[in-house]
Order: structure tokens, then sequence, then C-alpha cells
């Protein structure tokens, strides 16, 4: 590779680094190309980047970004997976790695806060940001719901009442 086209790959790497929330190293050692494919496809679906790159090249490509701490993970034959959300990633690695066991997790960042295997696998299982976002409407939607049943009941309740009385006289 000439240094032209390594000094285009480490821009584009920056570039996606630019909207990133998180990021997870893995090794894929031992994957196969349908393997590899299929991850891909999955991190694609849940709006995850997925990328195979020479380790040097990421080292420069995360100098001077937030995700800087993480360069010493970059070590053997890895992988990043950056993601706006900052759930996604970590998800779609646990889930790839728990049912394939050559996908290893070996850490990550989130933020400006470098995280471990652990702290990636504590996060695969949080709820993802669309999912806080849903869970956050119907709590707001709930009160209003409830305050719309309250002022129904004491209407129905009269009607009820006023059906009683002339049905029985």
């Amino acid at each position: 590779m000439d240094r032209a086209t390594k000094e285009v790959r480490v821009s584009d790497l920056q570039e996606s680094l630019g909207g990133t929330e998180a990021i997870v190293v893995t090794q894929n050692t031992g994957l196969t190309a349908a393997q590899v494919s299929e991850l891909r496809v999955k991190m694609r679906n849940e709006g995850v980047d997925f990328k195979v790159s020479k380790n040097r090249l990421v080292i420069r490509a995360l100098k001077g970004t937030r995700f800087e701490g993480i360069g010493h993970m970059l070590k053997g034959p890895v992988a990043i997976a950056t993601s706006k959300d900052p759930v996604a990633a970590a998800k779609v690695a646990a889930l790839f790695a728990k049912n394939n066991d050559k996908l290893v997790i070996v850490g990550g960042a989130l933020g400006d806060k470098v995280l471990d295997k652990a702290a990636i696998e504590a996060l695969s299982k949080l709820p993802s940001l669309d999912a806080l976002r849903g869970s956050l409407v119907g709590l707001i939607q709930t009160p209003a719901q409830r305050l719309a049943v309250l002022s129904k009941a004491p209407a129905s309740q009269i009607a009820r009442v006023i059906s009683a009385y002339s049905e029985k006289g």
C-alpha cells in the first residue's frame, strides 16, 4: 500500500470517528469469510460500521480524538465496530461473540472512557437508544392517558345513574 492510499485510509477513519459515540475492538482470528459477512450484515442492520484495517493506520486515525486511549488494544488481527448509538456496537458484537467463540471482544471506548471486555459486555445488556426513547415516550403518555380516563369516568358514572333512575321510574 503506497503512502497516498494510507493517508486516504487514515482520513476516512478519522472522518468516521467524528460522529461516533462508541467503539468496540474485536479479534476475529479464525472467522470464515461467510461468518465475517454475516457479522457485517448484522452490524449494518443496527447502524454499526465494522472495519478491518491495519492497526498502525487505526492508531494514526485515533490520534487527537477522544478514542486515543484504545490504541493499546490494537494488537494482532483486530477489527473495530463504531456506532452513533452508544449501545448498538457492543450489543451486536456481544451477541455474535456469544454464538461464535472465534470472535473475541477485546475492549473499546464510550466517549472518552476506555472500556474493558467486561464493561463492553455490561454495555451490551443495556437497552438501545431507540428503546429508551420509546420508554420515555410511554412514561410521558401514561399520565395524559390516566387524566383522560379520569375525566371521562365521572361523566360516564353520572350517565349510568341517570339511566338507572330512568329505568326504575
